[in-house]
């Protein structure tokens, strides 16, 4: 029987029916019809800990049996209070107050509502509008639809009902740059801010990796430099970690690599392990305290219904133990060392003539071809591998679940390569 579901990002009218899956254990999941899938996308970034992991399972169990859900408006619970503690504790210095949310779409939302009622109520009630970069992607909702690539998004088709921000040249020196390609991409975001940092409340950036806009990857230093462009021209800076925190780049928040504090800061996906739908919005005090004042107008008017829902900040407290123990950032560095040797480093597979670039940064791999048309049937090809693969355009990545093995790294990328030179 066809289902009744609206897939995502699909083509109706050519679209095949979805494989469904009835289970899954460590990287792989299970379809109805028996096979067992790697899966190279960590299922969209955010199942770190992989399918059925005990610990997160358990916690969810037990939670659900003293309490499942309670509106977080004029009520707390341990789980929420916890793990704001948590969250403060591990974020950049300074970050010091949450407000949950439930999907990494809704806490940019947030954040840019945060960051214009900031502005209007310290004095500045001219600047309504965010800066953005180009290659961006910040989520689906109308106010982040706005602030991604409004040429080469998705999202063209909606710009009539969408508000008119500013856009800064996506960065382009790598992550190693040299300080001359630095300052490059950072004279490209001071004109922007020169011409029009009075009506500019935020700079909105996914740090070091810019994700589903072309898995486009930056150097520390220019994350460095926007800090300091944000601070001389009065605009605050917002971090979209939704995709990078949690390790993904090698470090826990690819703020770290920088030592740089947002002013606000962005968190899901990997949040709870990727167990449940949840995030999290971060402030400093200088951004908090803003909101401290007798009018109407210094509430915060915002509240998701399951913003801060028990089982999620439970099993998100479970996730962060987990990744603490069982030492994920030195798993994420080795893992980081294979994929650069068995992608980055082949030298047969960057000579390939379908292949622009090839680009590793932590946990995370693509293979960038000239084209989309070249990586057209990767999916079913990388099936019959037993690998899930889906790509974004024409970059072909990976970003496993951390407790991927080394075998495992192995035969992922393997399918990566055999393609270029097996579909041909």
């Amino acid at each position: 029987m066809k289902t009744p579901v609206w897939h995502p990002y699909a083509h109706l009218k050519t679209q095949t029916p979805a494989p469904k899956v009835v289970g899954g254990d460590g990287a792989h999941f299970v379809l109805e019809s028996g096979e067992r899938l790697l899966d190279a996308t960590c299922s969209w970034w955010c199942m770190i800990h992989g399918y059925g992991h005990p610990r997160l399972v358990a916690a969810i169990r037990e939670q659900s049996g003293e309490l499942c859900h309670v509106m977080l408006g004029g009520l707390t619970h341990e789980p929420a209070d916890r793990l704001a503690r948590e969250l403060v504790r591990i974020t950049p210095t300074g970050l010091n107050h949450v407000f949950y949310s439930d999907s990494g779409s809704v806490g940019m939302e947030v954040a840019m509502k945060m960051a214009l009622q900031y502005q209007v109520l310290t004095g500045h009630p001219g600047k309504r509008k965010m800066l953005s970069l180009m290659k961006a992607y910040h989520g689906d909702t109308t106010g982040c639809m706005a602030v991604c690539d409004p040429a080469e998004g998705m999202h063209s088709l909606f710009a009539s009902l969408l508000p008119q921000h500013h856009f800064a040249p996506a960065p382009t020196a790598p992550f190693n740059a040299t300080t001359e390609q630095v300052e490059h991409d950072l004279s490209a975001l001071r004109s922007v801010l020169e011409r029009h940092h009075d009506e500019i409340a935020a700079l909105l950036m996914e740090p070091l990796l810019q994700a589903a806009g072309g898995l486009n990857m930056t150097s520390p230093g220019y994350v460095t430099g926007a800090r300091e462009l944000c601070d001389e021209f009065g605009v605050l800076l917002i971090f979209d970690e939704v995709a990078t925190g949690f390790g993904r780049t090698g470090k826990l928040f690819a703020a770290d690599h920088a030592d740089v504090t947002p002013d606000i800061m962005v968190l899901s996906k990997g949040l709870t392990g990727g167990y449940l739908g949840h995030a999290a919005t971060l402030a400093t005090d200088r951004v908090h305290n803003a909101f401290i004042g007798d009018t109407p107008q210094h509430a915060f008017m915002h509240g998701p219904t399951f913003m801060g829902n028990p089982l999620a900040c439970r099993v998100a407290l479970e996730s962060l133990h987990v990744f603490e123990e069982d030492n994920y950032l030195g798993k994420i560095a080795t893992l980081s060392q294979q994929l650069q040797r068995e992608l980055l480093e082949d030298q047969v597979l960057n000579a390939h003539p379908a292949v622009a670039d090839i680009r590793v940064l932590g946990a995370t791999a693509v293979i960038e071809a000239h084209s989309a048309e070249a990586l057209e049937g990767i999916g079913d090809f990388a099936r019959e591998r037993g690998v899930w693969l889906r790509p974004i355009g024409r970059w072909l990545y990976t970003m496993p679940a951390y407790i991927t093995s080394t075998a495992e790294i192995t035969q992922i990328t393997s399918v990566m390569k055999a393609w270029f030179f097996e579909s041909s």
